[in-house]
């Protein structure tokens, strides 16, 4: 009979301090020395970790009440606007929000300096934020207009709340036209001048349990550089497989997830504001969850390597923006990260836009914490919907 755990088990284990943690890169190679049944049996969990860029990011911050009370209806924060259409002092800043001065793509391509990824990081390194807001007025709230500084500290409550985290599984971007392109992939030159992918393969959380058979409402997990949780599925939560030619399972598709956690916990390092050229602003997310072994299946995914996790190659010139299906084929994780693959029989060289040393650092970090006993698995109260699901994306129809 295969091994079959609970998380009550396992958290008895970590708070003995006799969990055993590998990281999903150590484990890669203690299945390959001794085989999955051995190793199942040996190791508790498993630990991922990405760091790239998600836009479906932001915060809710609740500011306090001034004297006397003001019903925001309009909030900058640094001059970025924020959403206030929630209640009297909440408001939401999305990452991808820009500037309310910034150019934009008046004089192409834009650089798109600074946007709510950027706001979110200044909070969170302790920076002093301009607030500034305005308000029709109300006999209950009758102040019209408030400009101040402050910092998070200062904020009520500071709560990262992001809709879609952690995709599955990125295509591998490239260029078929003959000019330069600029796109949420990043620049990308003519004639397949290069190719950009966004996934950290062989540690990537959703691509080591890509039926969701741990994952869900409650997951406890690395979020940010603090503790969050996964609360429910990410918008376009689209889970499925990639099959080569012959139709054998070669990676996952296109599972999200849609996280919480306390923004006064997290650390700068982990949330970092980008900008892309010619298309927006955004913010680098570092997230990590823990993989319970419950049993051999899991440990199975959990152990594949960039040699067996695949990413499409996708023209972002014509077929991506004009939502044309199909690819230019498949390649490995292992291939994208030696720096070159092969596409339509030429040699092109490839760049992340996510980074595998700060992914390595995240799924090491989460290790440590849950050897040193502080952090905890959270069990799911109810599963995400995995690649059974049937789910499908929808195309809005223009009439």
């Amino acid at each position: 009979m295969g091994v079959e755990r609970t998380y009550a088990e396992i958290n008895a284990r970590i708070k003995a301090g006799k969990a055993v943690v590998l990281t999903a890169e150590e484990v890669i190679g203690k299945v390959r020395e001794q085989g999955l049944t051995k190793t199942a049996a040996e190791v508790d969990v498993v630990t991922t970790g990405t760091f790239g860029p998600m836009c479906s990011s932001g915060a809710f911050l609740n500011f306090g009440h001034s004297s006397p009370r003001m019903r925001m209806t309009k909030v900058w924060l640094n001059n970025v606007p924020a959403y206030t259409g929630i209640a009297a002092v909440d408001a939401y800043i999305g990452a991808t929000e820009i500037s309310e001065d910034d150019p934009t793509n008046s004089n192409f391509p834009g650089e798109f300096r600074y946007g709510g990824g950027h706001v979110i990081e200044d909070l969170v390194a302790g920076k002093a934020i301009k607030l500034e807001a305005i308000s029709y007025g109300t006999d209950c709230y009758p102040r019209k207009e408030i400009a101040t500084t402050l910092s998070l500290q200062d904020l009520n409550e500071a709560i990262l709340f992001n809709p879609r985290n952690a995709y599955q599984n990125y295509n591998c971007a490239v260029n078929l036209s003959d000019k330069t392109i600029h796109t949420y992939m990043g620049t990308l030159k003519p004639h397949l001048g290069n190719a950009n992918y966004s996934t950290s393969g062989q540690l990537s959380p959703l691509m080591k349990d890509p039926n969701f058979a741990t994952i869900g409402i409650g997951t406890r997990i690395f979020l940010g550089g603090g503790v969050g949780y996964v609360v429910w599925n990410g918008t376009q939560h689209f889970p499925g497989w990639l099959k080569d030619e012959q139709g054998n399972v070669v990676g996952s598709a296109g599972g999200t997830l849609s996280v919480l956690g306390d923004l006064k916990q997290m650390k700068p390092q982990w949330l970092r504001g980008a900008s892309f050229q010619g298309y927006g602003a955004t913010l680098n997310v570092g997230l990590g969850i823990p993989i319970p072994i419950l049993n051999e299946e899991i440990l199975r995914f959990a152990a594949l390597s960039d040699e067996e996790l695949h990413a499409p190659v996708v023209d972002y010139s014509e077929n991506y923006p004009n939502r044309i299906g199909g690819n230019l084929g498949l390649v490995s994780y292992a291939q994208l990260k030696s720096g070159k693959i092969t596409v339509e029989g030429k040699e092109v060289p490839t760049a992340p836009l996510s980074s595998y040393p700060k992914a390595r650092e995240i799924a090491a970090m989460l290790k440590e914490w849950i050897q040193k006993g502080d952090f905890l698995l959270g069990e799911p109260s109810q599963l995400l919907p995995g690649p059974s699901a049937g789910l499908s994306g929808k195309t809005l129809e223009i009439r």
